[in-house]
C-alpha cells in the first residue's frame, strides 16, 4: 500500500502543499494559499500550507487534519483507504472526489 495515496484516492506525492512543505518553499505556499483560497471561498494563509501527506505521521494543513469529512470517516472506520471500505461505492463523501477524477478511483481500487 502507498502510504502517499489519500483516503479519498488523492495522490499526496503529488499534492502543492506537500511539495511547498517538503522543499520549504514559500513562492509555491503562497500560490497555493491563493489558489485554496480562490477555490473554496474562505481565506487560506500561506502559514497553513503545511502537510507532509493525509495518511502518515506528521504536520497536515488545518483542512486535512481536522475538517476533511472523508479523512473523519475513514478514521473513524479504521480502514486503510476509503477502497477498503465496502460502502464506498455509495458514498456521497468521497464522491466529492472520485466523480470529478478519475485517478483517484483508479488509486483506490489499486489500493483495496
Amino acid at each position: 500500500m502507498n502510504d502517499f495515496i489519500a483516503y479519498c484516492g488523492l495522490d499526496c506525492e503529488k499534492c502543492d502543499a506537500r511539495i511547498a512543505t517538503l522543499n520549504n518553499d514559500d513562492r509555491l505556499r503562497a500560490n497555493v494559499a491563493a489558489e485554496w483560497s480562490e477555490l473554496n471561498g474562505v481565506e487560506i494563509t500561506p502559514e497553513m500550507i503545511n502537510c507532509v501527506g493525509c495518511r502518515v505521521n506528521g504536520v497536515k494543513t488545518p483542512y486535512c487534519d481536522s475538517l476533511c469529512p472523508i479523512r473523519k470517516c475513514a478514521l473513524s472506520k479504521g480502514v486503510e483507504t476509503c477502497g477498503s471500505c465496502d460502502k464506498m461505492e455509495k458514498c456521497e463523501k468521497v464522491a466529492m472526489v472520485i466523480s470529478n477524477n478519475p485517478q483517484a478511483m483508479k488509486n483506490l481500487l489499486d489500493e483495496s
